[in-house]
């Protein structure tokens, strides 16, 4: 009678052949390119929004109603998506972070939540505000003391402000 069939220490996985990883996709094929197809200009533009929205740190709420804002004036002006991103660059979470202030502009945001600057001497707490040209920002006296701002001036002397901003790096 023959002996069944045991395997030996010296069986591997690798010797049954019906366990073998194949290479390429499966099918009568065998080795295939892998099917890639040109983007469609729906999903360039949804990148480009997703984009610009996780940039400023937006919800699609306030995106929204920045894209509509922006669209009222399409007849008034020329480029429609540069006045988005003008506008985009105008909230005072970004202008923080643009001048130096913060580090990112989500630690801006909450800068500006926590109320430690002043524009135009007034106190302003709100991210989204829209600040204007010839407004002037400025840190709060009593939060200067803070320890976040104890290196600020040498920060601010190797940084560059953007061409829109003016910066007075003594005061």
């Amino acid at each position: 009678m023959p002996e069944p069939f045991k395997p030996s220490s010296k069986y591997s996985p690798s010797a049954d052949p019906f366990s073998a990883k194949r290479s390429g996709m499966p099918g009568q094929g065998g080795e295939r390119k892998k099917r890639t197809k040109a983007a469609s200009e729906y999903k360039k533009s949804l990148q480009e929004k997703q984009t610009l929205k996780r940039l400023y740190g937006l919800s699609e709420r306030q995106f929204k109603r920045y894209v509509k804002e922006t669209l009222e004036k399409m007849g008034k002006v020329e480029n429609v998506s540069d006045e988005l991103i003008k506008r985009l660059e105008r909230r005072l979470d970004n202008v923080i972070f643009r001048l130096g202030f913060a580090k990112s502009r989500s630690h801006a945001r909450q800068l500006v939540n926590h109320s430690y600057f002043l524009v135009n001497g007034k106190p302003v707490n709100i991210p989204s505000y829209q600040v204007k040209k010839g407004d002037s920002v400025a840190i709060k006296q009593t939060k200067l003391k803070k320890l976040m701002f104890t290196d600020l001036a040498a920060a601010l002397n190797k940084m560059e402000t953007p061409m829109w901003l003016n910066l007075d790096k003594e005061k």
